[in-house]
């Protein structure tokens, strides 16, 4: 019984293991542990980095908005279309 509820909650960690991976916050926690090897960081090149994953974090967002509004459209496109034309069912 404990062998299947191990199975289970490694099973169900997975996802959430690469959905905070790959979220925002994830990569915030990587880029602190690759700047942790040492040497000094002039601090207007610093500037410039953080300034660039702002906006590397914007275009992102930006992004994930396109595809959102994309598939509204889509939908949209989809709901408009001429309802007398029968689609065939399979």
């Amino acid at each position: 019984m404990w062998v299947l509820a191990v199975i289970l909650i490694v099973a169900l960690m997975i996802p959430v293991a690469a959905i905070l991976v790959d979220s925002p916050l994830g990569r915030s926690v990587a880029r602190r542990m690759e700047g942790r090897d040492g040497g000094t960081v002039p601090p207007e090149l610093r500037d410039v980095q953080r300034k660039v994953e702002i906006l590397e974090t914007e275009v992102e967002d930006l992004n994930r908005t396109i595809l959102g509004m994309r598939e509204e459209l889509q939908f949209m496109q989809r709901l408009l279309e001429d309802p007398r034309r029968k689609k065939p069912t399979s």
